[in-house]
């Protein structure tokens, strides 16, 4: 079934708190400020929503487990980047992407690379998204489905087992960017865990299992 795309944005926190019916109207209040808001398909959603407050409808990655969510009191937080990881072989062809997770439009796509693994692509992924959404002033959340990159991030540092190799020198390369790119810059951006037990499949995935 066809996720419904928001239609009406609320914003609990930024230039001023309410509901709006368009993106555009919605960025006019967050962009450039602390904001916390949310897209929905419906107005009496939304409704709802304001009226609950921010607290309810977010799902928090902690530093030390994974959150239990229920559908019938979180949903995910829009606007947001959904970052996803394919990899055909362990090790193998590797790429990852990140997309508009209420749109499912894409904003960037790197591979295929040879000799990867998916939980390298899924932490390059991550940091990728947190360069892009810094880099355009989005204050967006971001969402990915990985644990184990998620774990990563916090640490700074891809843990990974794979060996260097001259076919992967290049994936290689890439991790160490990523790891001087986290340790030498600050971020707002929040990360949550995407909870693909009630929410299906992340939206930038790709579709190949």
């Amino acid at each position: 079934m066809a996720k419904q795309k928001a239609h009406f944005y609320v914003v609990w926190q930024g230039r001023t708190p309410g509901i709006y019916t368009s993106w555009a109207e919605c960025e006019a209040q967050v962009k450039g400020v602390a904001a916390k808001y949310k897209g929905f398909a419906t107005r009496a959603e939304a409704e709802k929503a304001l009226s609950e407050g921010f607290e309810a409808y977010m799902v928090p990655l902690r530093k030390k487990e994974t959150p239990t969510v229920s559908t019938a009191q979180y949903k995910p937080i829009y606007p947001a980047l959904a970052v996803d990881a394919a990899c055909s072989g362990n090790p193998g062809v590797l790429e990852f992407r990140g997309v508009i997770a209420d749109t499912g439009t894409e904003v960037f796509h790197r591979g295929p690379y040879k000799g990867g693994t998916n939980n390298i692509g899924e932490f390059l992924a991550i940091v990728l998204g947190l360069a892009y959404l810094k880099q355009n002033n989005l204050p967006w959340a971001l969402y990915s489905d990985s644990r184990t990159a998620l774990s990563w991030l916090r640490k700074g540092k891809a843990q990974t087992k794979l060996e260097l190799t001259p076919q992967n020198a290049e994936l290689f390369d890439m991790l160490q960017k990523a790891e001087q790119w986290l340790a030498r810059n600050t971020y707002t951006t929040s990360v949550y865990k995407w909870d693909t037990e009630h929410w299906g499949e992340i939206p930038a995935d790709f579709g190949r299992k």
